[in-house]
């Protein structure tokens, strides 16, 4: 088995990266404190044709050296914006017909493998900060809030591991692969 080069892999250019079709999923980043987070989920947003990503309070913006260093150039292929406020931007989003979806453990929590994905709806995912979460009244706006399943010791997933399992998740149920 020989491992494959770079051109063997058939990538999309920027260009055909944005003329694309989309999955219908907005990727909102609450108060994200990490850099090196960011970039990943600029990275992971590109590789399932997220549309966009909102990046809210705190969230820092590219240009950045510490987000390029894990985005690998994601940030020029995947559109994203800025919003002060996670309320503006979730109640701008539910105005568009977004089902909104908080990324948290909470007391109606879904688990991701049992949540039921409609394709023929548009979904907004929301990511808290790495140390307090999605914030409460983030998760008041939302219709639905996940839970990954987890069997260890630990309560918590990285931002970054999240997002590649919650975008894959809802990825593969949206194109039913």
């Amino acid at each position: 088995m020989r491992k494959l080069k770079n051109s063997e892999l058939n990538r999309l250019s920027i260009e055909e990266f944005k003329k694309s079709d989309k999955t219908p999923i907005v990727v909102v980043l609450d108060n994200i404190r990490s850099l090196n987070n960011i970039g990943s989920v600029f990275r992971t947003s590109d590789a399932f044709l997220t549309e966009k990503i909102i990046l809210c309070g705190i969230t820092a913006r590219p240009p950045h050296k510490d987000i390029h260093k894990t985005a690998l150039g994601a940030t020029e292929s995947v559109n994203w914006e800025y919003t002060e406020s996670t309320i503006d931007a979730v109640n701008k989003l539910k105005d568009e017909g977004y089902i909104i979806v908080s990324i948290e453990q909470t007391e109606k929590a879904i688990m991701l493998q049992n949540f039921k994905i409609e394709k023929n709806k548009k979904y907004a995912v929301i990511f808290g900060n790495e140390v307090k979460g999605v914030q409460q009244e983030i998760v008041n706006l939302s219709d639905y809030s996940i839970e990954i399943p987890q069997y260890g010791t630990k309560h918590s997933f990285n931002i970054s591991v999240s997002a590649g399992i919650v975008l894959w998740e809802f990825f593969r149920k949206m194109k039913s692969i």
